[in-house]
């Protein structure tokens, strides 16, 4: 009897942890994406905590425990790989950097970084890692274009989204501060741009030229512990049910899903 009652309560305890849901710690820039996403996915319920990269990062080395990771780099998912917090790091899409242009203002590819440089327009990046960080890799491009230009655009570019004290407004931040007229010129992935502009028509949408483009490949990993739940929610993100909502919402696809390094 002792071992059919303890069957029972091993039993149910298996059925409540089925029934939690899947907790997720992704970037922000993927916030649209993967709230379809997860909403799509039948299988099970999804948590989803939205933020900077490099602090959820940091705060999974510190203790915490979501069953998955969703970055807007590869280095962050490979740093938990690398010291045993998590399991492969999968890539399952790309992102590049465009600028975010405030209404009035004359600018296209071809004369991008002419008006970044000008000392009249209000260039705005991201504190948060790792989206200010590509900022940076278009700006040590822009010096091989012209020299002088990565002192220039790193001296004036204002850091004022990405971290704690970052203005939260209820759509989107990016579009809020061209809006408000705090940007002239807001260097942030295609995605938010997209996103942007969509709130407001008048914003502009400007891509990179060529010699200045900059890619962000995202990579996710499955947390130590992790339910096998967590993994069949991985595999949908990967599947082309999954690779069509990000699709949908600007990613394109990254031609690898699994690496090693």
């Amino acid at each position: 009897m002792k071992n059919i009652v303890m069957l029972i309560a091993a039993c149910f305890a298996i059925s409540a942890q089925a029934e939690q849901p899947i907790k997720v710690y992704a970037a922000g820039s993927v916030r649209p994406a993967l709230s379809e996403a997860a909403a799509a996915y039948s299988a099970a319920k999804i948590e989803v905590v939205f933020g900077a990269s490099g602090e959820l990062r940091d705060r999974i080395v510190a203790g915490e425990r979501p069953e998955v990771f969703v970055s807007a780099n590869m280095d962050h998912p490979f740093s938990l790989e690398k010291v045993g917090l998590s399991g492969p790091t999968r890539r399952f899409g790309r992102n590049r950097l465009c600028a975010l242009v405030a209404p009035g203002i004359a600018v296209d590819s071809a004369t991008l970084l002419e008006r970044m440089l000008d000392p009249a327009i209000r260039l705005v990046t991201s504190k948060a890692d790792p989206s200010g960080d590509y900022a940076w890799q278009l700006f040590e491009k822009a010096e091989r274009v012209r020299p002088g230009a990565y002192a220039t655009l790193s001296g004036k570019a204002l850091k004022i989204i990405g971290s704690p004290d970052s203005p939260q407004p209820p759509r989107s931040v990016y579009g809020m501060v061209a809006a408000r007229g705090e940007a002239d010129v807001f260097l942030t992935y295609c995605t938010n741009a997209r996103e942007a502009k969509n709130e407001n028509g008048a914003l502009q949408v400007v891509q990179l030229p060529q010699e200045l483009s900059v890619s962000a490949d995202y990579g996710m990993v499955l947390v130590e512990d992790a339910r096998e739940e967590a993994w069949y929610f991985v595999e949908f993100l990967l599947s082309p049910s999954g690779q069509a909502i990000l699709a949908k919402h600007g990613f394109s696809q990254a031609p690898k899903t699994i690496v090693a390094r």
